[in-house]
C-alpha cells in the first residue's frame, strides 16, 4: 500500500484532472443562447450537439475500461488530458454547425479514457478503508468544474465573445498534462492474470448487484445531464436572466451543494461499508430518495430563492449518491476487473444521459420545460427504490462487515 501521504496527493493531482474534465465539456451549454442566435440553431441542433459528445463517450467506455486494465494507466489519463485540451481550444475555432458537432465528438472520445483509469488507480492507493472519501473528495472536482466551466463561459461570453473560454480552458488543460507527467505516478499491478476481453466482461457481471448498479447510474444520468444541458437556457427564458448570470445560477448552487453531499456521501459510506456489505449502496439510495422532492420544486417554483434552495438540497443529495458510484461497483467486482467495470458502466449510463438534452428539446415544444424537468422527479424515486431492492435482494450476508480485498 502506498504511503499515507502520496495516495492523498493522488486523489488531489486527479482532482485537477476532472476538473478540466467537466469544465471543457460544462462550457458549452452556457454558450447555447449565443450559438442559437449567432449560427440560427434550433432546441433540437442544441441537443444534438450536446449528445454527439455523450454518444461517442459512451461508444468508446467499454474499449477503454477494457484497456485501462491491461496498460499504463497514467498514460491513459494524462494522454487523454492533453488531447481533449486541444480539442476544446480547437473548439473556437468553429465557424459551422457541424464544426462544433465534430469537436464535441472529439471531445468525447478523449474523455472517454479518463474515468476507467482513474478511478481504477485511485482503487489501487486507497482500500475499502478510505475509497469512498477518496472517490468523493475527487468527485468533488465534478461539480467544481462545472461550476467553473458554466460560470466562467458565461462571463466571458458576454465580456471577450463565446470562443474566449475554449481557448482559456484548453490552454490550461494543456499546460497541467505536461506538468503531472513528472508528479503522477503508476503504482504495482495487483497480481491477477487477464483474461480475453468476452471473459472480462463476464467477470464483471458476475455478481448480480452489477446490472441494479448500472441500471440505476442510468436513470441518474439522465436526470443529471438534464440539469447539465438545459438549466442556463431554461433560467434564461423562464426568469430573463442574462448569459452570465443564468451560466453561474444554472451551475453554482446546485454543484457546490454536491460538492458537500460527495464529501458527506463518502464519509457515510464509509461508516456503513463497516456494519454491513452493501453500505455505499444504502447511501446512494439514501440521496437518491431525498432529492427526489427538490428536482419537482426546481421545474416547478416561480419563486427565484425557491428555486436556488431547491437546486441545492437536490444537489447536495445528488452528491451523496455521485460519491459512491464506481466505489460501490468496485465492492462487487475483482480488482483486476474494475476499469473494464467502470468503462461498461460509463458506457450503458452515458447512452441513457445521451438521450436526455433531446428528449426534453422534443418533451418541452409539446408541453413546456419545467413541466419536462419536473417529471424527472419520477426518474429519482424509481432508481432509489430499485437500488433498495437490490441491496436486499443480492447483497448476501449483509448483516456482517464487508472483506478487505487485494488491491
Amino acid at each position: 500500500m502506498a504511503n499515507p501521504s502520496y495516495k492523498w496527493l493522488v486523489v488531489a493531482m486527479l482532482w485537477l484532472v476532472c476538473f478540466f474534465n467537466y469544465a471543457d465539456r460544462q462550457a458549452i451549454f452556457s454558450v447555447f443562447p449565443v450559438l442559437k442566435s449567432e449560427m440560427g440553431l434550433s432546441d433540437l441542433q442544441l441537443g444534438l450537439v450536446a449528445s454527439s459528445f455523450m454518444w461517442v463517450y459512451a461508444i468508446m467506455a467499454p474499449a477503454a475500461g477494457l484497456v485501462a486494465d491491461r496498460f499504463n494507466r497514467k498514460t491513459l489519463i494524462l494522454g487523454g488530458l492533453i488531447f481533449w485540451s486541444a480539442v476544446t481550444a480547437a473548439t473556437a475555432l468553429s465557424t459551422t454547425y457541424w464544426h462544433l458537432v465534430i469537436c464535441r465528438a472529439l471531445e468525447g472520445l478523449g474523455e472517454a479514457f479518463y474515468f476507467p483509469a482513474s478511478m481504477s488507480l485511485v482503487s489501487s492507493y486507497h482500500d475499502p478503508t478510505t475509497r469512498s472519501r477518496a472517490m468523493g473528495m475527487h468527485q468533488s472536482s465534478v461539480y467544481a468544474g462545472t461550476i467553473a466551466g458554466g460560470t466562467v463561459a458565461g462571463i466571458m461570453a458576454q465580456a471577450y465573445g463565446w470562443r474566449s473560454s475554449f481557448y482559456l480552458f484548453g490552454g490550461l488543460g494543456l499546460i497541467l498534462g505536461i506538468l503531472l507527467l513528472v508528479f503522477l505516478k503508476e503504482p504495482p499491478r495487483e497480481a491477477a492474470p487477464q483474461t480475453a476481453v468476452a471473459g472480462s466482461i463476464k467477470q464483471v457481471f458476475a455478481h448480480p448487484m452489477v446490472p441494479v448498479l448500472i441500471a440505476v447510474f442510468v436513470g441518474a444520468n439522465f436526470v443529471a445531464m438534464i440539469f447539465l444541458s438545459w438549466m442556463p437556457s431554461f433560467l434564461g427564458r423562464k426568469f430573463g436572466m442574462s448569459l452570465a448570470m443564468a451560466g453561474f445560477t444554472g451551475t453554482a448552487y446546485l454543484q457546490a451543494a454536491s460538492m458537500l453531499g460527495a464529501i458527506a456521501g463518502g464519509w457515510l459510506a464509509d461508516r456503513l461499508i463497516l456494519k454491513q456489505r452493501g453500505g455505499r449502496m444504502i447511501a446512494q439510495a439514501i440521496g437518491l430518495l431525498c432529492g427526489v422532492p427538490f428536482i419537482f420544486i426546481t421545474g416547478w417554483t416561480l419563486w427565484v430563492p425557491g428555486l436556488i434552495l431547491a437546486m441545492s438540497a437536490f444537489g447536495f443529495f445528488k452528491g451523496i449518491y455521485d460519491a459512491n458510484i464506481w466505489a460501490s461497483l468496485h465492492d462487487v467486482v475483482a480488482p483486476n476487473q474494475r476499469a473494464t467495470a467502470v468503462g461498461l458502466m460509463n458506457s450503458v449510463g452515458w447512452v441513457g444521459g445521451s438521450i436526455a438534452p433531446l428528449a426534453i428539446a422534443a418533451a418541452s415544444a409539446r408541453w413546456s420545460m419545467s413541466a419536462s424537468i419536473s417529471a424527472n422527479a419520477l426518474v429519482y424515486l424509481l432508481v432509489g427504490l430499485l437500488m433498495l431492492w437490490g441491496v436486499r435482494r443480492f447483497m448476501q450476508n449483509a448483516s456482517k462487515p464487508a472483506p478487505t480485498p487485494p488491491g
